[in-house]
């Protein structure tokens, strides 16, 4: 993938999620997202595609830890249904890759821990 804007932008939605910045770090995932809605599925090689859905899951999961930081529920509610109603929905483990992956390179325990605040503290 050549412009890799979309891939700056999740990191740096990663990282104001570590600084607790969570309205930068909406803005970052908007932005990538955005940026990822301008290459169509159909014309791209399968490698290709594969990383950006891979940016796109995890960039959602950034967002959504944002928004019920900000009490944004109806904004996190629909892109949970996207993440996960589009991720689970393909059947093809691809969810769970991304999953694995983030919690490899230690990205899926920042979502966690905002995700745990959200919950009133609640282990996940």
């Amino acid at each position: 993938m050549a412009d890799r804007r979309p891939e700056k932008s999740c990191e740096q939605a990663c990282e104001s999620l570590k600084r607790q910045d969570y309205e930068v770090a909406v803005k970052h995932c908007t932005e990538a997202l955005l940026s990822l809605s301008q290459y169509p599925p159909a014309h791209l090689p399968e490698a290709c595609q594969a990383e950006i859905d891979r940016i796109k899951i995890e960039t959602l999961l950034y967002r959504i830890a944002s928004f019920l930081q900000l009490k944004k529920y109806g904004q996190a509610d629909e892109d949970c249904r996207h993440v996960l109603g589009e991720g689970l929905a393909k059947g093809d483990g691809s969810f769970r890759a991304v999953l694995c992956c983030m919690h490899l390179k230690g990205k899926l325990q920042i979502v966690s821990n905002v995700l745990s605040k959200s919950l009133m503290g609640e282990s996940l």
